[in-house]
């Protein structure tokens, strides 16, 4: 069975190309869910950009299916785009950014 773990770990591979920090990092991905799904699993996964226009988007999401399809036990992914809550770059993140 897929761990959340294993998929934190994918996703941490998945570089913003704009701020150049992966997705897990940034806090863009808000949930994380495992369900049964016919023999293998399938993976829910909230998530939000930086902002509603986000030209990276649908390359992002696109992404985060792709490498988490990747893993063993997984027959499913289902990528929820959310903008509530906006997001909010955590003070590690401003601190990276050079932003505080």
């Amino acid at each position: 069975m897929v761990t959340k773990a294993q998929i934190i770990e994918k996703l941490e591979t998945i570089e913003d190309p704009e701020l150049f920090l992966d997705i897990w990092f940034l806090g863009l991905i808000y949930n994380i869910q495992i369900e049964p799904f016919e023999d293998e699993n399938r993976v829910i996964v909230d998530m939000t950009f930086t902002s509603p226009m986000c030209p990276a988007g649908p390359q992002l999401t696109r992404e985060v299916h792709e490498k988490i399809m990747q893993l063993d036990g997984v027959g499913a992914v289902k990528v929820n785009v959310v903008f509530t809550p906006p997001w909010q770059p955590s003070d590690e993140v401003k601190l990276t950014l050079g932003l505080i």
